[in-house]
């Protein structure tokens, strides 16, 4: 089975707003909107920093959630909210062309950046 396959079996079992799946969800599809990319010197090294922190967005979660203490939770927490909205930044910036299919999927992905910031905001709330 493709990882693809069982990580939207994974979502099909858990609940929608498990935060791992969201994370690990955001970061595969950010990396399927950049492969439809059109190749330009620009796009080429928005792209590079796009995946950086779409992928640091869930592995600074999964970081957090190692039980290594509240302080250092927070830490990784607010680092998560950070990456996700500097995707949201680089989403914002990334050249598309004139492709309307390309824009609806760069609005969708910057909601969702815009979504795991909030989502990570209330948490740190939470854990002040």
């Amino acid at each position: 089975m493709e990882t693809g396959q069982a990580l939207k079996n994974v979502a099909m079992v858990k609940p929608v707003y498990d935060l791992e799946v969201r994370t690990t969800t955001f970061a595969r599809d950010v990396r399927v909107f950049i492969k439809q990319l059109p190749k330009t010197i620009a796009t080429i090294e928005d792209s590079k920093q796009l995946v950086r922190s779409s992928g640091s967005v869930g592995a600074n979660y999964l970081e957090a959630t190692d039980n290594l203490g509240k302080k250092d939770e927070l830490h990784k927490i607010k680092i998560s909210r950070k990456e996700a909205r500097e995707s949201r930044y680089w989403l914002l910036l990334i050249e598309i062309g004139a492709n309307t299919s390309l824009e609806a999927e760069r609005q969708r992905l910057a909601q969702e950046a815009k979504e795991l910031m909030l989502i990570f905001g209330a948490i740190i709330r939470k854990l002040l």
